[in-house]
């Protein structure tokens, strides 16, 4: 092999190896997270909210039940979702809505590499923020909290609690009909794990496209 090819081929190598190592920790170090959307959250008004809750089950169980704390909105309602259950916890027998759990018919559930969605109609806080602790538990008794606080500027934590950012403007007095879906449609910020393997994928095909044109430039000139 020539001098300029045996510098060439190893100029890429090692190109390639520098980019594997940095693009690794960003597909291996996401975690799917239980998230929460909207589309129409405004300070102090209602707004349609989604919970997408992910199975990172290791033992092959399926997610059975979810509960979410819903003592920071108000006038709560559920939307029916086919194989699941919703029953409200309130504050006595017509207070305000405690928490919301979604338990899966018999055999049924979120299975392992699946997402489930659920959703509710709630009327939001006038603040920028609003927390969701969660409880995702398994089939096989496994319980996970979600309910750690976020720190802006710090590590996220490894159980964060679902946080929904609220736009700001007028409050939208408008009552959301909620309709029974068979299917629902995660938002775009709950695939990180897909993201970051398009991202590598993507990274690759490009650094072999660019190994391949020097390659041929060289030939034509040796």
């Amino acid at each position: 092999m020539s001098s300029p090819r045996r510098f060439f081929w190893r100029s890429a190598i090692a190109t390639i190896g520098a980019s594997a190592l940095c693009l690794w920790p960003a597909a291996t170090t996401a975690s799917a997270h239980v998230e929460a959307t909207s589309g129409d959250a405004v300070r102090g008004g209602v707004a349609l909210v989604s919970f997408q809750v992910p199975n990172e089950s290791t033992t092959g169980a399926a997610t059975t039940t979810l509960t979410v704390d819903l003592t920071n909105v108000s006038a709560v309602r559920t939307e029916a979702e086919p194989g699941w259950t919703a029953d409200l916890d309130r504050d006595g027998s017509s207070g305000p809505v405690r928490s919301v759990t979604w338990t899966a018919a018999p055999n049924g559930g979120i299975g392992v590499g699946e997402f489930g969605v659920f959703r509710i109609s709630a009327k939001l806080p006038d603040a920028d923020t609003v927390s969701f602790p969660a409880t995702q538990t398994y089939a096989d008794g496994t319980v996970v909290k979600w309910d750690q606080p976020s720190t802006a500027g710090q590590a996220e934590p490894e159980h964060p609690a679902p946080t929904l950012v609220i736009a700001g403007g007028a409050p939208s007095h408008t009552q959301h009909t909620v309709q029974p879906t068979a299917t629902a449609t995660p938002a775009a910020p709950g695939r990180p794990a897909a993201d970051n393997t398009a991202r590598v994928l993507a990274g690759a095909a490009l650094l072999l496209a660019a190994v391949g044109i020097g390659a041929a430039l060289i030939g034509r000139r040796t």
